[in-house]
Order: structure tokens, then sequence, then C-alpha cells
């Protein structure tokens, strides 16, 4: 399973960039995915889930009305819209994908857990200047 990061760059506050997540190797339609981040000097955040199926998503409130994820199965791709963007969303942006197929967190607050995703992306950078 390959996942490569892309579209990162850098914006103004208050402006728009798309990220995207090709996968390969597996049977992406079968598979939830996430989108995670890390500042320098944090832990890795959570960034939001998107189902296998129904294409259901899933924000921590950080980014909640702000963020949007969806997925492109014939394109074996998931994308990350960024809105609004803050000075502090500035981040390595990680996209990863679920450790089995069809598989779905019991409940939505245990989404963020980084266990249940078997594969990550390489990262890709996104500054927010002010």
């Amino acid at each position: 399973v390959q996942l490569q990061a892309s579209g990162g760059g850098l914006v103004q506050a208050g402006g728009s960039l798309r990220l995207s997540c090709a996968a390969s190797g597996l049977a992406f339609s079968r598979y939830g995915m996430g989108w995670f981040r890390q500042a320098p000097g944090k832990d890795r955040e959570f960034v939001g889930r998107i189902s296998w199926s129904r294409g259901r998503t899933i924000y921590p409130e950080a980014v909640q009305g702000r963020f949007f994820i969806s997925r492109d199965n014939a394109k074996n791709t998931m994308y990350l819209q960024m809105d609004d963007l803050k000075v502090e969303d500035t981040a390595t942006y990680y996209c990863a994908v679920d450790r089995r197929p069809e598989y779905g967190p019991a409940r939505p607050e245990l989404a963020h857990i980084e266990q249940q995703y078997g594969f990550w992306g390489q990262g890709t950078l996104v500054t927010v200047s002010s």
C-alpha cells in the first residue's frame, strides 16, 4: 500500500487549499481514511476521517466547518478542502488508511485513534501566513 499526499504550500490566512491523497495497492473503496497533521514541536493531531461506505465524515472541533474531506473512488484519491485557513493550521499534513477493509470506529469520538490506521503517506507541508 502506498499513499501519496500532495497539494501543500504557502497560503495567507483566510485563504483556501486542497490537499490530495492518492492511494495504490489496495481496494480503495473498501477502506476508511483519515487526515492528520503535525505542527513543529507538537504531537500529531487528528484532522478528519471519511468512511469507506457512504463517505461519512468526522471532524474535530478545531476544523469543523472549515475543513471538508471527500473521496473519489474511481481515482483512488481522497481530498482535504481547507477553507478560512488560520496561522495555527500550519503543519505537515498526513493521510492515512485503515488497517483493514470495511472498518469503522465504534463511535465517532474514536476516529482519532491512530492505531486503527495501518498505512501513512509521507506528508505535505501547509504554511499559513498572517
